[in-house]
């Protein structure tokens, strides 16, 4: 993040720091307890690990923030042993993080840490997998509207662009290009949030054409997409539109979406149309479906495979080409699939879809391994203890990273990392090394 996102904590956007009688309040009520039990009888140094019950795509580094926020408050550091770097493929039961410091500090910042890492990580997983799916779409993270507060609004803003950067890497896809708010439009490398207008302008307007003409006099210098589903005439709308904004059109800076709902077919199909415009364009769609999902995204009602190559016949017959197709509604990662499947002729994905369709897949756990260096977890836990050779075994670019946090934070010791000399006052950056 750019420090002019951070506020007075160091941490950006909606993750600011909390004091302790926030802490306090928003914790589990016995990890206070357990606080103030050891208070009593003395503190020790522990060793707690960080994992998932379910393959993720790793997405710690706002809540590594949020740690060093609470260290640097509490006048103590907290080592971080990244298992897996931003971005990397984690699996179920692997520990993500070791966390190693003073057990008085880190007790009751469990709940609001594990709260970070569990909900991020899932949503970079499946923005990931949606992207990889279809690598020449772009995607915009429309999941704001969809999402519990701003708090959740970063999170997943952030665990969108972790899963996009690494669908670009693994395979050169066009990813997540922007999204719906400005507050979190820097994950993507924009100041502003992207998007043009909602169905109510065109309630508003009484008309398809008439909202576009509105919008585009009003944003002149903004690119054109449309909605065309609002009076159940796609096809018709679509090249009213075209029509009166030809220049547009050929230049390639006018765009429709459709975003007809599930309970209708797209105008011009049903049933059997949807199957003979799937059989003119991908016909091993057809033949290659699995699942009655599959079969009702490639030729069902609303926005399926068969409605966008419908769209995209008529555009083109009509001598649009040019003029780019916008999809949305429901687009997660099972959906994407699918229109992969059908080679969908989709130039955008506007989504909030990638946001985890089951809450309880999204649960982050964290159990100490260690008490004063002592190796000791729970019966049925022994996967999470480091293994003795680990780091000797380890390729010495694929070490963990180690980041004192906290107190002296960017001092000689915090500087070292995987046991040698950084070689510079700077601190080590956590995210950006690790194995996986």
């Amino acid at each position: 993040m750019s420090s002019d996102r951070r506020d007075s904590t160091g941490v950006g956007g909606a993750l600011t720091g909390r004091d302790d009688a926030e802490v306090r309040r928003w914790t589990d009520a016995y990890f206070n307890r357990t606080k103030t039990t050891i208070e009593t009888f003395g503190d020790c140094e522990v060793t707690y690990a960080v994992f998932m019950r379910r393959p993720v795509v790793s997405a710690p580094r706002l809540a590594i923030e949020w740690l060093e926020a609470m260290a640097k408050r509490r006048g103590t550091a907290f080592r971080i042993d990244l298992n897996y770097a931003e971005g990397r493929w984690v699996g179920a039961g692997e520990p993500i993080l070791y966390i190693t410091g003073s057990f008085r500090h880190l007790v009751d910042l469990e709940t609001l840490l594990l709260q970070k890492i569990g909900p991020a990580s899932v949503a970079a997983y499946n923005a990931f997998t949606m992207c990889q799916e279809l690598p020449r779409v772009a995607f915009l993270a429309m999941d704001a509207r969809h999402c519990a507060g701003a708090e959740m609004a970063e999170l997943m803003a952030y665990a969108a662009s972790v899963g996009s950067d690494r669908a670009k890497r693994k395979s050169g896809a066009v990813g997540f290009v922007g999204n719906a708010t400005d507050a979190t439009a820097h994950y993507f490398g924009r100041d502003e949030g992207l998007g043009t207008m909602p169905h109510a302008l065109i309630g508003y307007a009484n008309s398809t054409v008439r909202a576009a003409e509105m919008f585009h006099e009003a944003h002149p210098d903004t690119n054109l997409v449309v909605l065309v589903d609002y009076f159940g005439q796609e096809v018709t709308d679509a090249l009213a539109v075209c029509e009166r904004f030809r220049d547009l059109a050929a230049e390639g800076k006018l765009s429709v979406r459709l975003d007809t709902p599930g309970g209708r077919f797209c105008e011009g199909l049903d049933p059997a149309a949807s199957y003979a415009v799937l059989d003119r364009n991908a016909p091993r769609a057809i033949r290659g479906y699995r699942t009655e999902n599959e079969l009702r995204h490639l030729i069902g009602a609303g926005v399926s495979a068969a409605a966008i190559w419908h769209m995209r016949e008529r555009l083109n017959s009509a001598g649009f080409d040019k003029v780019k197709i916008v999809a949305s509604s429901g687009f997660n990662p099972e959906k994407c699939k699918t229109m992969a499947l059908a080679d969908t002729p989709i130039d955008v994905i506007g989504s909030g879809s990638y946001l985890p369709d089951r809450w309880s897949e999204t649960y982050a756990t964290a159990d100490i391994v260690a008490y004063d260096g002592e190796s000791r977890v729970k019966v049925g836990r022994e996967f999470l203890l480091r293994r003795p050779t680990e780091e000797e075994d380890a390729d010495p670019s694929e070490r963990r990273a180690r980041a004192a946090i906290g107190a002296g934070y960017g001092g000689p010791t915090a500087g070292a990392v995987s046991g040698k000399a950084s070689g510079s006052d700077a601190p080590p950056n956590p995210i950006a090394r690790g194995r996986g």
